[in-house]
């Protein structure tokens, strides 16, 4: 029998960076960098810190994705299709949920946990 080990994010990880993709991109080239801490096994279920410049892009959620994310510092808004918006700033949580299309917004450089469940990678 293996042991569970428990994934401490004071651990130290390389981090990924990137930018949105040109066409999804509405204002400014945020440079976007994320430090993968824990993906399960099945990949279902991802785990870690993500830090983004201001700027803002077009998002479209898979209908099996959903995203729980808890700022540390900064200030984002997610604005819906409809236009209406949310801003979660720093010590706030979120969901967005599976299947949301709409903008995400960097109002202010922003640092945050985020948990991302990915139920079609079971099925991979």
């Amino acid at each position: 029998m293996t042991l569970a080990r428990i994934t401490h994010f004071n651990q130290a990880v390389e981090p990924n960076f990137d930018q949105p993709r040109e066409d999804r991109r509405v204002s400014g080239t945020p440079l976007r960098t994320t430090w993968a801490h824990y993906t399960s096994d099945d990949g279902v279920l991802s785990c870690g810190t993500w830090a983004c410049e201001v700027g803002s892009w077009n998002i479209r959620f898979a209908p099996d994705k959903e995203e729980f994310f808890c700022v540390i510092s900064g200030q984002v808004r997610l604005v819906d299709e409809h236009e209406q918006g949310v801003v979660v700033s720093a010590g706030e949580a979120a969901v967005i949920p599976a299947g949301f299309v709409g903008r995400f917004e960097v109002l202010q450089a922003v640092h945050k946990y985020f948990v991302v469940l990915d139920r079609a990678a079971s099925t991979s």
